[in-house]
C-alpha cells in the first residue's frame, strides 16, 4: 500500500471577514510541497494577473496553479458569466481531484460562489464526504463559508478582523497581500 494510502486526509476551510484566508493555505501548500507533495492550487476568484504566490509557486516542480476566475466578483457587470465560470472551475476541480494526481488540493475563494448561488454548498459537501479520495488534504477558503461545508471540514478557521491598512486609507502592498 502507498503512503499516502495509510494518511488519514484533513479537510480545512479558512473562513471569516479578516485578512490571511488564503494566505494561510499558501502557507500550507508551500509546507506540504517542501515536504514533497504534491499540491495543486485552484483560484476561483483571482484571473490571469500575476501574484507574489502564484510567480514562488512556479518555482516548484509539485505545485501545479491554476487561476482561473474571472476577476473580482463585486465588481461584476456579468454574473451570468460569472456563474458559468465557477460551475466550470468547480468541474475542473472536482475532475482534478478524482485524478488522484495531488496530496493537497487548495480550492481558494470558492466560498465566495457559494455565497453568490453558484454553486451549492450541500454539492461540495457531498463531494467531499462521497468523493474526496479519503489520503487526500484539502483546503477551502473564502468569506462566508456554508454551514454544510463546515460540517463537511475536519478543522474550520474564522479570520476576524480586528483592524486592516485598507481602512486606513493604504492601498494592499504587493509581497504582503498579493
Amino acid at each position: 500500500m502507498k503512503q499516502r494510502e495509510k494518511r488519514q486526509g484533513i479537510t480545512l476551510v479558512h473562513t471569516g471577514d479578516g485578512k490571511g484566508k488564503s494566505s494561510s493555505a499558501f502557507g500550507v501548500a508551500f509546507r506540504a510541497a517542501g515536504s514533497g507533495f504534491r499540491v495543486l492550487v485552484i483560484q476561483y476568484i483571482k484571473g490571469k494577473w500575476k501574484t507574489g504566490e502564484a510567480c514562488a509557486a512556479e518555482k516548484f516542480d509539485n505545485i501545479e496553479w491554476h487561476s482561473l476566475g474571472d476577476g473580482f466578483t463585486w465588481d461584476t457587470k456579468n454574473p451570468e458569466q460569472d456563474r458559468k465560470t465557477s460551475r466550470a472551475i468547480w468541474e475542473f476541480s472536482q475532475q482534478k481531484i478524482l485524478s488522484r494526481e495531488y496530496d493537497l488540493v487548495v480550492l481558494d475563494e470558492i466560498n465566495y460562489c457559494c455565497g453568490y448561488g453558484w454553486i451549492s454548498g450541500a454539492e461540495i459537501a457531498t463531494f467531499i464526504r462521497e468523493q474526496k479520495p479519503a489520503w487526500m488534504h484539502l483546503i477551502l477558503t473564502g468569506r462566508n463559508a456554508p454551514p454544510e461545508v463546515i460540517d463537511a471540514a475536519d478543522t474550520v478557521t474564522e479570520m476576524k478582523m480586528v483592524k486592516h491598512a485598507y481602512s486606513q486609507g493604504i492601498k494592499a502592498q504587493q509581497g504582503v497581500e498579493f
